[in-house]
This record gives C-alpha cells, structure tokens and sequence, in this order.
C-alpha cells in the first residue's frame, strides 16, 4: 500500500477478524492534504495519517477484558499479526488511519489549533452491539504534532495503560487500553523539563473509546467560524453516541449541551470519592461522552490535600489541584457553551444548563460523600460532619484510600471513641501526640460520627458492605506504578501484569496483596514519578 508516497505493508493474514465499521472517517470531512508536514487545518475535522512503522515491535501486556470486547482472544493476542497491527507495523486492509483535529484552552489560556499530535485512529470495530474506536498513542508524527515527534516512552505508556484499566475497574468514565508495546526505538526526553534530557525506551499503548471526541473538537470550528462542520460534528456525535437526541431544532442542541453537562458531572463526582487528580483538565483533555480521557501527569491522594496536583507544570498556580476539578470542569462546560452557541443562539438556556450543575453538584457531593461514610445525607448536621472530617483529614496527613476503607470496621455498639480512632490512625502519616489539640479534634468528630451512626437503621454488616463498595482498599499509587516502570525498563513486565490484576478487583480485600494496602513509603515521598510528574511522555 502507497500513502503519501510511502510504501506501507498492507495485513492480508486472516488470523485477526475485526469488524470494521468505520463513522468518523467516512461521515465527517476530511483534510484535503495528505502531507504530514505541520500546518494550521480547516474546514475538517481529521487529517490521514499512517503510523510509523516501528523497528522491532514487541507487545508487553494486552488487557484480556479489552480483547474480549472487540471480539478478539488470547490467541490472537500471541500472533505477530496482532503484534503488527497494534504497534503501527502494518495497516488492515480497508482501513484508512487518521488524526483527529481540535483546539482548546490549556490551563485557562486559549492555545487554537492543537489536534492528535502523537495519536493516530487505526479504524472503529463494532461487536456484540457496541461500537470502539482504536487509536495508537505514540506511534509518529501527524499535522498536528507542531514541535514534537509523534512518539511516547515506556514510563507514561505504563501508566497510562494501567490507569485506564483500573479507573474501569473502580467504576468510573473512562478510556481502556487494549495493549502495551515496545517499538524497539529510542526516544529523546527532557521528563522535567529541565534541560537533562536523555533517550528512553519508546512505547505505544492502543487506547480503546466509543469515541475520542473531546470539548476542543468542537471549540476550533467556533473559534473559525465555520458553523457548517460545527453542526456537522454535532449531529454525528448525536446521531452515534445521543441517538435518542434526533434532528437539527435548537432545543436538540441544547439537549445535547445538558447531557453533556450530566455526564461531567457524574464523572467528577467519582474523581472525587476515589481521589483521583487527574492534573490536566485543558478542554483538549475533556471528552464530549463525560469519560476520563488523556492519563498524563495524574495521582491519587495519599496524604489528602485539596490544594494538591501531582503536575510540576501546574505546582504554582494549582490549577487543576484535587480540590479545584469540579469549578474547572464547570469553566470547562462554559467554554463548550460558548463553542456551541451558533447552534443554540438562546445564552439564558445554555446559563440555565450551567447552572445545574452549580445547583446539583454539591447535593450529589455530600450524598457521595455521606455513602463514604456510611450514612444517608438529609440534614445541615450531616453536612457539617462531612466538613469537620474533612478539615480533620487535612491534620495529620492522611491516606485517604486507608482511612476511608477502614472506617468501615467501625463499631459505634462495641466501641468507644478512643478505640474507634485506634482502628483509623494507621492512615495517618504523622501519629498523634496524646492529648494535643490533634487528637481532641479528631476525637470530637468520632464521638459526633458515632453518634450518627447510631442513628442509622442498617446493621452493621450491610453498612460495611456498602461502604466497602464504594470506598477502593487499592489504587494505582504512583510509587506502585513506578515500580512497574523500573522493572519493566529492565526487561521484566510481570508487575505490570500484578498490578493488573489487583486493580481488576480494587473493591475485593485480596489477603494475598495487603502489601499494596499501605501508605506512601517515605522513599516515594520525593523520589521522581512517585510524587509529582511532569507532562513529558
């Protein structure tokens, strides 16, 4: 196969059966050019691309679940067409890869035209009834990859392809990740910015979404305004993804926008029950279906700090800090409005969808919050409780992961306060002096949440059933998957795949891994990839 004047190898093997039922490179318009030099694109809404072709390809870990969903099997995950397909060696027939492009506003800054700089969209598969669309991050160069050169290395592939999975696994809106490759290249990397830059091993991840849209795809073509692909775009994405939203009126629109606005919402509420940072919310990072998309510099808490962003690009300003993503999701959803208005022209409707979500999110928040807890949210005293633990949290620097899941083996019928707190302190990083004002804080708020509790008409092993749902006893710590990161550099991916499989069950206690259920070890506390990170990958 001849693209661009290169020669590509085209997969005629029929050992990997896909169904290939391509949308977006057939519905929406195209880039008319198809050199791969950097430029500024208009009127389209992707560029064609290829991958580049990697010197020795090698896959390191496949997600079973992610292979199951498109159709595939162990088996053909073992096959060297597997291995081409999904490192960019070789193209499937009838395929037509590309790049998408958009815009967006980078840590409040509008930065225009950004696009897939280093993603390229292999095709879409549908299987039983459900519609993905594959896409390889890191596998080259495209029009939009301005200064860069199109690749990834091995430390942000890992985690990004851990991360997908076990966000899934937690319950919450995200991208998969259906395999993990090595190209066999070198790849040049300043991962602090700091003018130490030094060659790592290169990677791809296929990344797997029922879409890539995100907020910008949408925001270039206001931005230009060319409202004739804005509508385009917009009636695709409701025709395949809002299909119960049909036709062209403004109240469709506008439907459309709230919906939107719901799953945002939705998605970070979950952020926040878990703990999740994701680090860098620009609008190009934002997905029009309300999942987690783009995993770069993100962390969970480990000692709960609201001001806290595992981005050094952001540690002055805070921008994206923990505390901070649900008033950056809101401005988020306002710019998306304003992309949006040519097909609304009606600003107090799309204020009223806005405001919706200013109304809903902190009643969503506390009732979130009063199931972490263990009781049902109704009155202003169970919201005071909620806010007094968490000024209490902030302390004696706490694992939020631990002391949420061991609240739950609180007895408020055999237990006193002071026995209570012995059960939660060893999520503390800093231990308690006896009788300071610490530890009178803290047992204040227990004598008050032992009170409540005793209020609570579930017993007590279906109020720890419950709380044991929704509170995780295992995350993707970034000391963890640094760890996978080191010895995977070395040749040995099997922690990759032991941390796959623990966080397949994130909910389950698994005796056989308590070591993972432990605070932050005070190496980490510094170490590079296991505090902060930088964007570099």
């Amino acid at each position: 196969m001849i693209i661009n004047g290169v020669k590509y190898p085209l997969l005629t093997s029929r050992k990997v059966k896909l169904n290939i039922q391509d949308t977006f490179n057939k519905e929406l318009p195209a880039d008319p050019i198809f050199s791969n030099e950097r430029r500024q694109v208009e009127e389209a809404c992707y560029s064609f691309v290829t991958p580049r072709v990697p010197s020795n390809p090698t896959v390191i870990h496949v997600s079973s679940e992610m292979l199951h969903e498109i159709g595939l099997t162990e088996e053909d995950a073992k096959s060297v067409d597997f291995k081409k397909i999904f490192s960019g060696a070789e193209l499937l027939e009838g395929t037509s890869p590309f790049a998408m492009c958009y815009a967006g506003h980078q840590f409040g800054n509008w930065a225009g035209q950004l696009g897939d700089g280093r993603a390229i969209n292999l095709c879409e598969v549908e299987h039983k009834n459900r519609r993905w669309a594959l896409q390889l991050k890191g596998a080259g160069e495209t029009p939009y990859s301005r200064t860069a050169d199109g690749f990834a290395v091995l430390r942000s592939s890992v985690r990004e392809h851990l991360c997908s999975e076990a966000m899934y696994h937690l319950g919450i809106p995200t991208t998969r990740s259906l395999s993990l490759s090595l190209t066999g290249d070198q790849v040049l990397r300043d991962m602090m910015y700091d003018g130490n830059a030094a060659y790592e091993k290169g990677a791809v991840v296929c990344r797997v979404a029922p879409s890539f849209l995100r907020f910008g795809s949408y925001q270039i073509f206001m931005a230009r305004k060319d409202k004739d692909t804005l509508r385009t775009l917009v009636d695709y994405t409701m025709k395949h993804f809002y299909p119960h939203i049909v036709g062209r009126e403004t109240d469709d629109y506008l439907h459309f926008f709230q919906e939107v606005v719901d799953r945002t919402l939705d998605m970070v509420i979950h952020w926040q029950r878990v703990g999740f940072v994701h680090g860098v919310m620009n609008t190009d990072n934002m997905s029009i279906l309300g999942l987690t998309i783009d995993y770069g510099p993100y962390g969970w808490l480990e000692g709960y700090d609201p001001d806290w962003t595992p981005n050094t690009t952001d540690a002055s300003g805070k921008r994206y800090r923990y505390g901070n993503q649900p008033n950056i999701a809101l401005w988020n959803l306002m710019q998306l409005a304003n992309a949006l208005y040519p097909l609304v022209e009606d600003v107090p409707a799309l204020e009223a969808v806005l405001k919706s979500y200013q109304q809903r999110y902190p009643k969503k928040y506390y009732t979130m919050m009063g199931d972490k807890i263990g009781i049902i949210t109704h009155s202003e005293l169970d919201m005071k409780l909620i806010q007094q633990l968490e000024e209490s949290l902030q302390l004696t620097e706490t694992d939020m992961t631990i002391f949420f899941r061991l609240l739950s083996d609180i007895n408020p019928i055999s237990m006193n306060k002071k026995e209570a707190l012995e059960i939660v302190k060893v999520a503390f990083y800093n231990p308690l002096e006896l009788g300071d004002k610490v530890e009178h804080e803290w047992l204040s708020w227990m004598k008050k949440y032992m009170q409540r509790l005793s209020e609570e008409e579930s017993s007590i092993s279906d109020r720890k059933n419950k709380m044991d749902a929704i509170n995780p006893k295992y995350v993707l710590r970034n000391y963890m998957a640094q760890l996978a990161i080191d010895k995977a550099k070395e040749g040995d991916y099997k922690m990759i795949d032991d941390l796959y499989q623990l966080l397949k069950n994130p909910y389950t206690e698994q005796p056989e891994n308590e070591q993972w259920f432990a605070k932050r070890p005070e190496w980490a506390r510094k170490k590079v990839g296991c505090s902060m990170l930088s964007c570099s990958s």
